[in-house]
């Protein structure tokens, strides 16, 4: 195995992107590059870490060695003994294939977060011997690895996975009620929960929880709305585009790590200005005064919030971004101003007002990057619209094409134009250079406000550039773990069902945290699948007395799990004790 890099110009910037490969030598001689594992865009530092490991991983690779293996009929030499078993290897048979890599990976970061210990103090045995604690692990392990329904976890997948020899149960453990009747018994702890996790974050990682980043979203049922007047599904603005549903709102806190500190699930008719108030002081509550930083994006704070946050004791400092209308209103002061570079690529102009201090900050990288997208939208619609001019149309038909047109587009139908004619199937168009001179001078630029007037402009851009923090929480929630669709239709197996995805995510984030440091393209997802290519299976041996052998082994990891492993500082356990069967009915220990 090595190191390749790959070299891509984007928006006139050079990347270097690397992956480890291997040589494979083909039937024909040929050889060719097998893909490995992708780091993205690693520092000089972590590529010397990883060629040192590669070259070490090579070094103590051993031999495999070849052992000889007797049947039954080629013992003659071998001195009678009861120890001695005479094996038919002519009828060996190999069973139960189940997935074993990733339910012990899951295992390992639920141990790390200590949320075994957690839990078994917290859900008591019941009287007939069900394993609470142990239910809950399966539904987490089953939302990070191959989420979906309880039903599909019962029906197939339990039996599919090796958690049943991991946690030393049977299958009754994954029975249909019992994963039901689990979700009853988690919400009271869910305070306990984000105590506890907040101080392992804290033991394993050094973070701090000076800055928090707050945001919202939704995730919609494709059911009917219920009865109840005080029923969570309700119609709202739906972040997802499905206005048709209803839907829950999802409150998160996050640090700019991504580790998530609280969250609260509200109704789906939630507006985010009605959110913030009552989360700041949960949030006090729970872990008491302290001097936070609240990164927030545009319209969840009210004006009346915001002043409430200047006047309390001590103040409650934000950085919250501000709506475009507050940038026309500001905009005059702010070209008296100069421009001073907060870092290389960051320009600032900063503006003092009533208490606050605006910071208007231009990201020249961001700069390219939103020209570039208005160009290639703009192109794509002009492009359209001359299309649509040459075509006969019905007037009806015209205007519908227009408005799927603009519905594609909304952005860059801004910088257009359209002039339909009064009776005619017939339009004019023409480009409102007014609009786009004004969206010219917006474009990668971004007004902020906030309290911390003697803060360095710089952290206040990079404390905001981390919003995208919660945006990749909600990203993992609804894509890896997919939380929706939700089949529960109670309000509290609903709220449970958010509480085991958010668990899930925590196990998520706290793997993603252990491959930070390694390689920035190696992401949860990538390497769960690494380690779910490791499997469990039975082998069965006759013997020539008529009974069987039973060996229970997991499969050797590929030399790139091998790698990951020892990164990791992880160590694949030892192979479970072989069997031998007294008879067909029964299995003691050998």
């Amino acid at each position: 195995m090595f190191l390749r890099a790959t070299t891509r110009k984007k928006d006139g910037k050079e990347h270097r992107y690397w992956s480890i490969v291997e040589n494979r030598r083909l039937s024909d001689g040929r050889v060719i590059q097998r893909h490995v594992l992708y780091l993205g865009e690693i520092n000089a530092s972590q590529e010397l870490a990883w060629r040192k490991s590669i070259e070490v991983f090579e070094d103590d690779s051993k031999t495999p060695r070849t052992l000889a293996l007797f049947p039954e009929d080629r013992c003659e030499g071998v001195v009678p003994d009861e120890a001695v078993v005479r094996l038919r290897l002519s009828e060996l048979r190999l069973c139960r294939p189940r997935q074993w890599g990733g339910c012990w990976l899951a295992l390992k970061l639920w141990q790390e977060l200590r949320l075994d210990e957690f839990w078994a103090k917290r859900l008591l045995p019941s009287r007939k011997g069900t394993r609470w604690d142990q239910v809950l692990f399966v539904l987490v392990a089953y939302r990070l690895l191959a989420p979906g329904s309880e039903w599909r976890l019962y029906r197939e997948w339990f039996d599919r996975s090796a958690l049943a020899d991991l946690l030393g149960v049977d299958a009754a453990l994954c029975d249909i009620h019992t994963l039901y009747r689990c979700h009853d018994r988690l919400l009271e702890h869910k305070r306990a929960v984000f105590d506890h996790l907040v101080d392992r974050w804290r033991d394993l990682f050094n973070v701090s929880f000076d800055v928090l980043l707050y945001d919202l979203t939704s995730t919609y049922f494709e059911c009917d709305p219920p009865q109840a007047d005080d029923a969570k599904r309700r119609f709202g603005h739906s972040r997802d585009r499905r206005s048709d549903c209803v839907q829950v709102v999802i409150a998160l806190v996050v640090t700019p790590e991504g580790l998530p500190l609280a969250y609260e699930v509200l109704a789906g008719n939630t507006k985010d200005n009605t959110t913030l108030r009552d989360f700041l002081a949960r949030i006090e509550e729970q872990y008491g005064r302290a001097r936070r930083i609240w990164a927030m994006d545009r319209g969840i704070p009210t004006e009346a919030v915001l002043t409430e946050m200047r006047e309390s004791d001590p103040p409650v400092h934000y950085l919250v971004g501000t709506p475009k209308g507050r940038l026309s209103r500001f905009e005059k002061a702010l070209l008296a101003q100069s421009w001073q570079e907060a870092r290389p690529g960051v320009d600032v102009k900063l503006l003092p007002r009533d208490g606050e201090l605006y910071v208007y900050a231009q990201s020249r990288d961001r700069v390219a990057k939103e020209r570039a997208i208005r160009r290639r939208r703009l192109k794509r619609l002009w492009a359209r619209l001359k299309q649509l001019s040459a075509m006969t149309l019905t007037r009806e038909a015209l205007l519908m094409k227009l408005g799927a047109a603009r519905q594609k587009a909304p952005s860059a139908w801004r910088l257009v134009e359209v002039k339909l004619a009064e009776k005619e199937a017939t339009f004019r168009y023409r480009l409102r250079r007014d609009k786009l001179r004004q969206a010219r001078r917006r474009e990668g630029r971004y007004l902020l406000r906030t309290n911390l007037t003697e803060t360095d402009p710089a952290r206040l851009w990079h404390f905001y550039l981390q919003l995208v923090a919660v945006e990749e929480a909600f990203k993992n929630l609804k894509g890896d773990l997919a939380i929706r669709p939700i089949f529960h239709q109670l309000d509290r197996r609903i709220e449970a069902h958010i509480f085991i995805a958010f668990i899930a995510y925590c196990l998520h984030v706290t793997l993603n945290r252990r491959l930070n440091p390694l390689a920035p393209g190696l992401t949860p997802r990538s390497v769960i699948e690494k380690f779910a290519a490791v499997q469990m299976l039975d082998v069965h041996i006759p013997t020539t007395d008529g009974r069987e052998l039973i060996l229970t082994r997991h499969t050797q990891p590929e030399p790139e799990l091998t790698l990951l492993l020892q990164k990791l500082a992880l160590e694949l356990p030892a192979q479970p004790p072989p069997k031998i069967t007294a008879s067909r009915s029964s299995a003691t220990a050998l």
